[in-house]
């Protein structure tokens, strides 16, 4: 038998769905909430519900929007040729927040990973071989995170911008080996983006 009334103990439940957000962090939200911010708790539960009714995909970039309208596919993004793929919206957040890249970007929502049963079609890869048909795309910068699973996605996308005739730049290594593109500190993040290199040709 639970040591909590149900409905908090059915809000400590929701809290930990949260990323690394514990059992003991979320009994302390939970009752900081309840304690001493019921105003912030309401306001929470308002904009969560919003968001969740607001927010959609994006037909071709795959990033969140609000309404028709993408931010990351307007015409003058476009014009400057470059479509970056990134694995998850963080990493695209991560991008725009600690770099000047302001090109288009392409969200897989995942990685190749066949144990996973993540395959070319959950990431979107039909979509993105339109993209890169549209003529406008001039450099297809490839950020996937510095993992086993972010080289082979790598891999798989430089064979389909090989084959659709378009040059492509990886991210150079600054960024760790199993490390992800939302948790690098601003310098490292901007080196790396900076000093991204061509991808070489298949022999």
């Amino acid at each position: 038998m639970s040591a909590f009334p149900p409905p908090l103990a059915h809000l400590i439940d929701a809290l930990k769905r949260l990323p690394g957000v514990g059992s003991k962090s979320a009994q302390r939200m939970a009752l900081h909430l309840l304690d001493r911010d019921r105003e912030g708790a309401q306001y929470l539960s308002r904009t969560l519900e919003a968001a969740l009714k607001e927010l959609t995909r994006c037909p071709t970039c795959r990033m969140y929007c609000a309404g028709d309208a993408c931010r990351y596919c307007s015409d003058s993004r476009s014009e400057s040729g470059q479509l970056c793929v990134v694995e998850s919206p963080a990493d695209l957040l991560a991008i725009e927040q600690h770099t000047d890249y302001r090109g288009r970007y392409f969200v897989l929502l995942g990685r190749l990973s066949p144990l996973e049963g993540t395959g070319p079609d959950e990431l979107g890869l039909d979509q993105l071989a339109e993209l890169l048909r549209a003529n406008w795309v001039k450099e297809l910068i490839l950020a996937t995170n510095p993992t086993v699973e972010g080289e082979t996605t790598a891999y798989y996308l430089g064979e389909m911008a090989r084959a659709a005739g378009i040059p492509m730049t990886r991210l150079a290594h600054g960024l760790p080996m199993g490390g992800e593109l939302e948790y690098q500190d601003r310098g490292t993040l901007a080196h790396a983006f900076a000093g991204r290199r061509r991808m070489p040709d298949a022999e």
